[in-house]
């Protein structure tokens, strides 16, 4: 029986290994910034009941990528939090094009 990560430094390697696909992570990142802006938009509107759309749009695309590119489970249904945070960190590296770098890292150390 396999042990998961036992604190998020540990579980960020995790994440990383279970996006190692570049399509994955673009899916995700496109499906996190539509939700944002849908997030922004349903705010600016008055129509902030709407936010869970945010959710659903982030994620149909990033488990899309999961079932049918990575072909891997989503690492959501096991670590909600964790994923969620990891999510926006690994948009954020790739915006900052640090990214292939930590792929490289983690990769380097299996």
């Amino acid at each position: 029986m396999s042990v998961g990560p036992g604190n998020y430094s540990e579980f960020w390697d995790f994440y990383i290994r279970e996006h190692s696909k570049p399509l994955t992570r673009g899916f995700h990142f496109l499906g996190t910034t539509l939700g944002i802006v849908l997030l922004i938009y349903f705010i600016a509107t008055g129509r902030w009941y709407y936010f869970p759309v945010f959710f659903a749009v982030g994620y149909a695309f990033a488990w899309f990528s999961h079932f049918f590119i990575e072909k891997n489970r989503p690492a959501t249904f096991k670590y909600p939090l964790w994923s969620f945070i990891s999510d926006f960190r690994m948009m954020w590296y790739m915006l900052t094009l640090r990214m292939e770098k930590e792929v490289e890292r983690v990769n380097s150390k299996a």
